[in-house]
């Protein structure tokens, strides 16, 4: 994918992708264009060159909304909950592309994300910045996606909260989600990630899976802290 806002590409020729069942990470210093790639990714951006396909179908001109239709979900970094709303009715608005019953769907959010049961009559603004992302990964899970575009699911959240996410987020993909997560915390998701993309300056600096980039003495002393 080649493309940017305006003149300027923010991606050059860069490269991501994940199958049926993984978790692909992609890390990479601030300002190297990996929000970039997930919202290029999801048709939040026109690409130049390059192209989006999606179960071997080429869906680049979709909106993001088609794309949804077609198995996408994407959680956005910041104001990805309506925050007058309970917690049961974000989940609802998630579902706001079916037609079918969707209580079994609100139950199994419920069972991966136990407290979310527990506040779910509670307005979302109330809960706190890990509970908050629980909302809108689950809400994101109520389209039934067949791949879940996750922007720094684990920004300004405690350590202890960021393992958990990360738990639940393994179990979403033994599901057979197929995962795309863009993450700060690059050491903890390379960790559970099948693959890896490090990207700088909007181009692929190395590829390969989590294990091998995190024993590359390249990636740890550029991208890991040593």
């Amino acid at each position: 994918m080649t493309g940017g806002y305006g003149a300027a590409d923010i991606l050059k020729e860069c490269t991501i992708g994940v199958d049926r069942g993984e978790i692909a990470v992609i890390v990479g210093p601030n300002g190297a264009g990996k929000s970039t790639a997930m919202k290029a990714t999801f048709g939040m951006l026109p690409l130049r060159e390059g192209h989006v396909m999606f179960d071997g179908e080429d869906i680049t001109h979709l909106k993001p909304e088609e794309r949804v239709v077609k198995g996408m979900g994407f959680v956005p970094q910041t104001h990805n909950v309506f925050t007058s709303m309970t917690v049961e009715e974000n989940l609802e608005m998630g579902a706001f592309i079916r037609e079918d019953d969707i209580a079994d769907s609100i139950e199994q959010v419920y069972e991966l994300f136990p407290i979310l049961k527990e506040k779910r009559r509670q307005p979302a603004g109330e809960l706190s910045g890990g509970q908050r992302q629980q909302v809108a990964v689950g809400r994101a899970m109520m389209t039934q996606p067949k791949v879940l575009l996750l922007d720094e699911p684990t920004a300004g959240v405690s350590p202890i909260v960021m393992d958990e996410l990360f738990d639940r987020i393994i179990e979403i993909a033994r599901t057979g989600v197929a995962i795309l997560m863009v993450e700060q915390n690059a050491k903890q998701a390379l960790e559970i990630a099948d693959k890896g993309y490090v990207l700088v300056q909007g181009s692929n600096r190395f590829t390969d899976t989590g294990e091998a980039l995190l024993a590359n003495p390249d990636v740890r002393r550029s991208f890991l802290g040593g």
